[in-house]
């Protein structure tokens, strides 16, 4: 599960503002989609081939928290970082979103600053009512029973979001209704959603839903097909352009 296709779209399509400073990746895995942000925050013309290792005054000014509770890929994540043109700007963390609030709130001893977040995003667990894979790390990356869900990075949010910042999960599409019920619960409202079908005679099966503390008249809502007889489509290919290395 160390890339997929979920989280390579969450990267490419969630909204990245130039003026984003502070970002926040709730279960990174091993850091892609924090990798991802971080090329984009720096802008469309800065790209890896360009940058000189460990050049951090592209990055200063930003700071991009990744935490995972699960220690090798929090591991492997950190490694990934440092080898990344943005070492500067990524700092992974091995502890769950509570202890991470914890840290942050000044109750902890690792260091960890207290900041509000212009961006928070996850690709989180989301099979609630399946059974259980029989790996327990897989286990615990797909399934909400055991430790996250986007319930807790709403009652996160609403504390530590920036009056004008976005929170952005990559989700199911039957999970819509609940999941914009529980965000108007702690005040956050969708604004955009980027529904994902895999081929075009389907319906779509995943969701990108982005949400802000604004309310929104009529929030966007796009379509996105990942393949057409076959090949790739041309949206998904120009999305995903930066950050694959296609054939």
């Amino acid at each position: 599960m160390k890339v997929n296709t979920d989280g390579v779209l969450l990267g490419a399509a969630m909204t990245v503002k130039p003026e984003d400073r502070n970002l926040l990746d709730i279960g990174t895995g091993t850091g892609t989609i924090a990798l991802m942000a971080a090329q984009r925050v720096n802008g469309e013309d800065y790209h890896v081939a360009d940058a000189p290792r460990n050049d951090v005054e592209e990055v200063v000014n930003i700071h991009i928290d990744a935490i995972d509770i699960d220690e090798p890929s929090a591991s492997e994540a950190a490694v990934n970082f440092s080898n990344s043109p943005w070492s500067g700007c990524l700092h992974a963390y091995n502890m769950s979103l509570d202890a991470f609030a914890a840290e942050t709130a000044g109750s902890g001893q690792s260091g960890v600053s207290a900041r509000e977040y212009d961006l928070i995003f996850s690709n989180p667990p989301y099979f609630e009512d399946s059974l259980t894979a029989p790996d327990e790390r897989k286990s615990t990356a797909r399934h909400t029973s055991d430790g996250l869900s986007y319930r807790d990075i709403f009652e996160f949010a609403k504390d530590r979001l920036a009056e004008n910042g976005r929170v952005a999960f990559v989700l199911p599409a039957e999970q819509e209704a609940a999941l914009c019920r529980y965000g108007r619960m702690c005040g956050l409202h969708l604004f955009r959603i980027l529904r994902i079908r895999t081929v075009p005679r389907k319906a779509p099966t995943r969701m990108i839903a982005e949400f802000s503390r604004q309310r929104a008249d009529a929030p966007e809502d796009t379509i996105l097909t990942i393949q057409n007889e076959g090949q790739y489509t041309q949206e998904y290919l120009s999305l995903t352009k930066d950050f694959y290395l296609f054939a």
